[in-house]
């Protein structure tokens, strides 16, 4: 069993602790948000002197009754620099966090975890706007459970991808599809856990049933399974709440409060379509997509990567792996992706667009090892001024790097 596996976001985080009085950690539950910051605790130094930081859950009970009854004395009792593990369970901390920053908190006073993003940004906004440093963790990043190379968020960039490659192994397809199917949750690739099944059974079961019961008290857990199955069998689509109220026996406003539930617990992100008003005819509705295609895998019954890999949703798996993959380079460097689709109703679609240095970068996902030229024919929809075109990549199952011409590259997916 791995004791530790070292996350991407560790030099971001503590570049933000050197400069900021507070800061925020998000995601879903089991994504080794404490871990990681105890672990920073362990080795962390301000201004070249060890702190002495104080660690404190409110998932402990004598320490949520004095944090919600008795704010002022919970702050005497631990004094910063404190970690504060689980905090959107006493949201009335934030005020006496913002005392302290007003009268001259130091940077990294406050560091705080929180797996309910819905009930957090409230107290977030009203309290510590422009005070605080927010941070994501997603599940594993495929550069984290298999580190060969300097971490980073991915771009077009040939030569970036081609030191990548010089220190890392080509990937089979089959290879590819076993880390879609085993996903990326920490438990699991420390060995910790090896009944992959049993692990998301239980996942599903206990921590994600437990925090929709704390959000939305009083909800039909059976009926909310079968809702998360429906969203699951819809990975990287177009969202259709019809489809999935219908397939979950309940209305198109239940299944759209669950997806924006599923949102704020960090299981699911969406995608929005690019927009420009050269771009006519666009349509409006984002893409769905699943942080760890483990548990969409899981929902969706799958039982190896391999019959996966054959199946009927192996495209859309493929689509959902590298969206989260992008996704996860960008959230560990501390960085906010300009990640969009487009598509027009006349079915022209790029499965990402990169927004950056005022270009517009394209990207298209395929199922393939053989990649042809015409599988980017639509990146000529961006070719329209004042539109201004990047370089853009064919993502696929190709083991090596290699070119269609200067400003379109074929990148493997296991170098993102």
């Amino acid at each position: 069993m791995i004791d530790y596996i070292k996350r991407n976001m560790e030099n971001a985080f503590l570049h933000a602790s050197a400069e900021y009085p507070a800061l925020l950690l998000t995601g879903p539950r089991q994504t080794g948000k404490t871990t990681m910051l105890t672990r920073l605790m362990e080795t962390e130094s301000f201004a070249g002197n060890r702190r002495n930081r104080t660690y404190v859950s409110l998932d402990d009970y004598d320490a949520l009754t004095l944090a919600l009854g008795d704010p002022v004395l919970f702050f005497q009792t631990y004094k910063p620099p404190l970690l504060i593990d689980e905090v959107q369970y006493a949201p009335g901390l934030f005020a006496g966090i913002k005392r302290f920053i007003d009268k001259g908190a130091k940077p990294g006073d406050f560091w705080m975890t929180g797996s309910q993003l819905f009930r957090l940004m409230k107290g977030v906004q009203e309290s510590l706007a422009g005070r605080l440093a927010l941070f994501h963790m997603s599940p594993l990043s495929q550069q984290e459970i298999f580190p060969c190379y300097k971490p980073g968020a991915f771009k077009p960039d040939y030569d970036l991808l081609l030191a990548r490659q010089k220190k890392t192994a080509p990937l089979t397809a089959s290879a590819i599809y076993g880390r879609i199917f085993q996903g990326s949750m920490p438990a699991l690739i420390s060995g910790k856990f090896t009944d992959r099944e049993r692990y998301y059974s239980g996942y599903v079961q206990t921590y994600l049933e437990r925090d929709i019961r704390d959000i939305a008290p009083g909800i039909d857990f059976l009926k909310f399974t079968d809702f998360i199955r429906a969203a699951a069998a819809r990975a990287a689509q177009l969202v259709n709440y019809k489809h999935i109220a219908d397939d979950a026996d309940m209305n198109q406003e239940t299944a759209k409060s669950w997806l924006r539930l599923l949102e704020a617990l960090g299981i699911i992100f969406f995608i929005r379509p690019y927009h420009h008003n050269t771009l006519k005819r666009m349509i409006k509705t984002p893409k769905l997509f699943f942080y760890d295609t483990g548990l969409a895998v899981f929902l969706t019954r799958w039982n190896s990567g391999e019959t996966l890999m054959n199946g009927a949703m192996n495209s859309a798996f493929l689509e959902n792996y590298v969206a989260a993959e992008i996704l996860k380079g960008y959230e560990n460097s501390g960085k906010d992706p300009a990640l969009y689709f487009y598509r027009d109703r006349d079915s022209k679609e790029i499965d990402l667009l990169m927004e950056g240095d005022g270009m517009l970068l394209p990207l298209e996902i395929k199922k393939t090892s053989s990649p042809a030229k015409g599988m980017i024919a639509s990146f000529a929809a961006l070719e329209k001024p004042p539109l201004r075109r990047g370089p853009g990549a064919l993502i696929c199952l190709t083991e090596r790097l290699s070119a269609f011409n200067r400003e379109n590259i074929i990148v493997p997916v296991g170098l993102l």
